[in-house]
């Protein structure tokens, strides 16, 4: 492997191998420890790890299971790129599970934690004010999972997390795309009103929107994409 995985965190004897390499693999791939195309050789993983093969296949296979990595012929199991394309559509989902947790949390929430998610978002907006973009996508995803977290339902929250890694690979492309940052605030900013305002069809609505237009700039960079490619493509045949 390019990257040695005891840079990202330690697996400690005892039960729980398997969880613990997950986790390890989980987050040196969100962290780009293992960028993609990066091997996930199970031999490899399991000396660095120092763990047998068995719980080392396992974590694999889980992280197969997210999405973050793909079998291929020759190879065995890689870490995935996901182009555009697979993005928009990870945000068709999104788009629908996002609204339905906003509306879910607002009828069970109180006061007190409308008050911690107002001081995360006030982090949120100084984070965005001094240009701290891995900051930004870290405060983003805590934002929408307190909501995810407050919804109550357990299922909801297994989808979502399902893709939570695709989700962060997609924060990551759309983060300097169309005012993201600023967009991104402002649209919280309506989340938490309509809450805290106990309005939930409201909250529903604004959380899609705010979906929706990631989904809007991922369509516009695949477009710009196409075009420059197409203009690149033009200038070599002329």
């Amino acid at each position: 492997m390019t990257h040695p995985l005891h840079a990202a965190a330690a697996v400690t004897r005892g039960e729980g191998l398997t969880d613990q390499a997950y986790l390890v693999l989980r987050n040196a791939i969100l962290d780009n420890l293992l960028p993609p195309g990066t091997k996930l050789s199970v031999p490899e993983i399991a000396r660095q790890l120092n763990i047998s093969r068995s719980p080392a296949r396992e974590a694999v296979a889980r992280i197969q299971s997210e999405g973050l990595a793909d079998f291929t012929p020759n190879r065995g199991a890689v870490v995935s790129r996901i182009d555009l394309v697979a993005l928009a559509q990870i945000y068709d989902i999104r788009e629908v599970l996002e609204g339905l947790a906003s509306r879910l949390a607002t009828e069970r929430v109180d006061d007190a934690w409308i008050d911690e998610l107002d001081a995360l978002w006030s982090e949120h907006a100084r984070s965005i004010e001094a240009d701290d973009i891995g900051e930004h996508i870290r405060l983003d995803g805590e934002f929408h999972q307190r909501i995810r977290d407050a919804a109550g339902n357990l299922r909801l929250s297994e989808s979502l997390e399902s893709l939570q890694g695709q989700i962060r690979l997609a924060m990551v492309t759309t983060s300097r795309r169309g005012g993201g940052a600023a967009a991104a605030i402002a649209e919280h900013r309506g989340v938490i009103d309509a809450i805290r305002a106990r309005d939930g069809d409201l909250a529903e609505r604004i959380m899609k929107n705010h979906i929706r237009r990631l989904h809007d700039s991922l369509s516009a960079a695949s477009d710009e994409d196409a075009a420059s490619h197409g203009a690149a493509s033009k200038r070599m045949d002329g």
